[in-house]
């Protein structure tokens, strides 16, 4: 059975169903990147975790389109925010909504994840 997603849709995409990492990989309350493969491409994800739940979102400031780590896999966290390292623009972790900086009012680009019973991370239908 699958847990709390970022998405989640019934048909299945030549994508879905590839592992990311596994959860425990994660530390609860932290964030991570992993390399994906994604219908545009290679792609860095963010996976931020809080218990079982996970978000993922492309690592790319839609201010600057550069990635939000300070270093590969390494982010500025804080008071269940996401902090872009380059501009200092601050998005909510539950939703990606940018609610301080230069880009106050976009969204990151989430990325459609499940969760497995067996704490892998998989790419969902639709990534």
């Amino acid at each position: 059975m699958d847990t709390v997603t970022s998405a989640d849709s019934p048909s299945e995409g030549p994508l879905s169903g590839r592992a990311l990492c596994r959860l425990d990989e994660i530390p609860d309350g932290g964030a991570t990147a992993v390399d994906a493969m994604l219908a545009d491409g290679e792609e860095s994800v963010i996976l931020l975790r809080h218990g079982e739940q996970v978000q993922a979102y492309l690592n790319i400031c839609p201010h600057t389109a550069r990635r939000l780590d300070y270093a590969p896999g390494k982010f500025l966290l804080k008071n269940n925010t996401l902090i872009c390292a380059v501009h200092g623009a601050t998005f909510n972790q539950t939703d990606g909504l940018c609610v301080a900086g230069p880009c106050r009012g976009e969204h990151l680009r989430m990325v459609p994840i499940r969760v497995e019973t067996d704490g892998t991370i998989h790419l969902a239908p639709g990534a």
